[in-house]
């Protein structure tokens, strides 16, 4: 990693054309959420109109005949989108401040070991504490070790990076691929001890899935993303200053300890909270912001928000690709975004070329 990354700047063919990118970024966003109604239930355009007058039904109206739509809608596909939008945005706006911190476009959220410990923390609910994780209540106390174990895992990492008072971040990079290790080592153990039964479990946490999605794990994550999303907002300015160099960034009246401890308490936060609900996702976070670069631009204060927007497209498509490719099977969400974010990731930086190191 270098010691300065001036990010490149946006291709000379897209300038001046960057409110059409703002305009097609949130319509794109629409398309996706619409093309997710498709599924083992279909649901057109012409059925939204009635499916939104039957929610507002009064209690004691009749019997209406697209019950079985409105009840697949908004019991299962309406919270499943919102869950998608939520999890990619988190993915996206935490990988555009890693990278942003790091001054890396190859730096993910993954690095700092939230998702490996979020793994770890549910597979240790599962195999060491079977009667806390069977039956309906199961699903919750291995959300909570789920998260818990991802903020732990980070706040650890956090902690052994330091020295003599100051975080540096060679030794957060170094010391969060040891811990991911680690992690990924007492996931292996906890995977060979367990049974069938429990395999079949932790293989949702490893795969990743948005079958979960329901009303309440909706509103559980919503909290922490939003608050990561408007945290964002006060490090669009510090994030561009520190691609100058921390010395620099110093210079110009940024304090960078509270900036590190921002970026990777917000990350933590947000990435811990989405893959206790959804398991571990790849490849959203390192993909979301390096698309926004390239067709926006470099400055955070697009990056960060642009990333978002991309990240939620992106984790529709493939919720949406997992769920109608080979119906009824369900595709795992987290194999899906590897099959294909990493050749897209590896066209993209084909065509950067140097630029991208």
């Amino acid at each position: 990693m270098s010691a300065v990354w001036r990010p490149a700047g946006m291709p000379t063919h897209l300038q001046g054309r960057r409110w059409l990118w703002w305009l097609g970024l949130p319509l794109a966003l629409c398309c996706a959420a619409l093309a997710a109604t498709q599924g083992a239930y279909a649901i057109t355009l012409n059925d939204l109109p009635r499916l939104w007058a039957w929610w507002w039904r009064p209690a004691d109206a009749p019997f209406n005949p697209d019950l079985t739509a409105a009840q697949v809608f908004w019991h299962i596909r309406a919270p499943r989108l919102l869950m998608a939008c939520l999890a990619g945005a988190a993915l996206g706006v935490s990988g555009a401040m890693i990278q942003g911190l790091f001054r890396n476009p190859l730096a993910d959220p993954g690095l700092i070991g939230v998702s490996a410990g979020g793994a770890l923390g549910a597979a240790s609910c599962i195999v060491l504490l079977p009667m806390l994780s069977s039956g309906m209540s199961g699903m919750a106390a291995t959300m909570v070790f789920a998260f818990a174990g991802g903020v732990l895992v980070t706040a650890l990492a956090w902690r052994l990076s330091r020295r003599q008072g100051q975080v540096h971040l060679a030794n957060l990079l170094l010391v969060g691929l040891a811990i991911n290790a680690l992690a990924m080592a007492g996931l292996g153990l906890l995977t060979y001890l367990a049974s069938d039964t429990q395999q079949r479990a932790l293989n949702f946490w490893l795969l990743g899935s948005l079958a979960p999605s329901q009303w309440t794990t909706v509103l559980a994550v919503l909290p922490p993303v939003l608050l990561a999303l408007i945290g964002s907002h006060t490090l669009q300015r510090p994030l561009d200053a520190l691609a100058l160099g921390e010395a620099q960034a110093r210079v110009m009246g940024v304090n960078v300890k509270r900036l590190q401890l921002m970026c990777v308490g917000l990350t933590a936060m947000a990435v811990g909270a989405v893959t206790a609900v959804i398991g571990m996702v790849g490849f959203i976070g390192l993909l979301a912001p390096h698309l926004i670069r390239l067709l926006l631009g470099p400055r955070h204060h697009v990056v960060l928000p642009g990333s978002a927007l991309m990240g939620a497209c992106l984790v529709l498509l493939a919720d949406t690709a997992a769920r109608t490719v080979a119906p009824p099977v369900e595709l795992p969400l987290g194999v899906l975004t590897g099959l294909i974010g990493a050749p897209v990731f590896l066209v993209l930086l084909r065509q950067r070329g140097p630029r991208a190191q």
